[in-house]
């Protein structure tokens, strides 16, 4: 049973490393990004929100959001562990998310901190901005978003930290140094990997 949460600024690296460390650990990365495409994709109510609000670019409500990762969690791959992306992103969805856990006897079981300087952040989201053709991601819009992230997802870390269950990995290396790094320190928690992998 492993349940890990991947914290980050964009450009860290944490969708990447998410993928990686669920594989090791035999576990379903859960990003919020795929788990509303796939409310939108099967057409159920909760989809039918989800895709309205996102048709209008708002951004999904936080008891939306809890709601539908709420119902990803109860499905049948995600029993023996899971490891969350873009969830809990602010202090409303970390109660909705311990509320959900308590009700099953459950809780996490480590969060890992993506640390990469400001600037290097934005240096990898406009080199991915270049090598896609993504017109969206200005200096502009990648420095509102991680001054977004410092404001709203930042202080989750201080709640997890006082549960002592932060991570802090550091996000500069290669792809396997990072890894590597983050498998070490969730061992040291007593963590097993995948025997598989």
């Amino acid at each position: 049973m492993t349940r890990l949460l991947i914290v980050g600024p964009q450009g860290s690296g944490k969708g990447t490393q998410g993928v990686r460390i669920a594989e090791a650990f035999g576990i379903p990365a859960i990003s919020t990004g795929d788990v509303f495409r796939a409310a939108v994709k099967d057409g159920s109510d909760l989809g039918e929100q989800v895709k309205a609000i996102i048709e209008a670019g708002d951004l999904v409500p936080d008891e939306l959001t809890s709601a539908v990762v709420r119902d990803r969690l109860a499905q049948a791959d995600a029993e023996g562990g899971f490891l969350l992306d873009g969830y809990p992103r602010n202090i409303v969805q970390v109660m909705h998310l311990d509320e959900f856990l308590e009700g099953r006897d459950e809780q996490l079981d480590a969060v890992i901190e993506l640390v990469v300087p400001r600037d290097e952040s934005i240096e990898r989201i406009a080199r991915r901005a270049a090598e896609q053709g993504r017109s969206d991601d200005t200096e502009e819009v990648i420095a509102n978003r991680l001054a977004i992230y410092e404001r709203e997802t930042a202080p989750i870390l201080d709640v997890y930290r006082t549960r002592t269950i932060v991570d802090q990995i550091d996000g500069v290396g290669s792809l396997d140094e990072i890894t590597e790094r983050i498998v070490a320190a969730l061992e040291a928690r007593g963590l097993v990997r995948d025997a598989v992998v």
